[in-house]
């Protein structure tokens, strides 16, 4: 789904490096910044859940939960047409789906 990353947030994400994404993001990066055709959020879900999926191992969430936490948009369309919540149900990211609903219902501050 992603064919090359460029900004040093996208690689942070493409790696799980949650502590250079929020340094990068606390320090201004754009937490809806778009590349290689995913924003940040899309990517991290889709990194999550092919990880997870590779790899045989239990599902993660928390790329994603640093991002919704330094204000991404869990609504944002990226330029492929996919929200965050379309790929986590692709993926059948429990967690990630969790996390969306809540954050969309407004139970948690953002």
């Amino acid at each position: 789904m992603f064919d090359q990353v460029r900004s040093p947030a996208h690689y942070a994400v493409e790696h799980e490096d949650v502590e250079t994404l929020a340094q990068l993001l606390d320090a201004g990066a754009d937490p809806n910044e778009v590349d290689g055709g995913l924003t940040l959020l899309t990517h991290a879900i889709d990194v999550e859940g092919d990880g997870a999926l590779q790899q045989g191992e239990p599902l993660t969430v928390h790329t994603t939960a640093v991002l919704l936490a330094y204000g991404a948009d869990p609504q944002l369309v990226d330029p492929q047409g996919n929200t965050p919540m379309s790929i986590a149900e692709e993926y059948g990211h429990e967690l990630a789906i969790r996390l969306l609903r809540r954050y969309l219902a407004g139970d948690l501050v953002r």
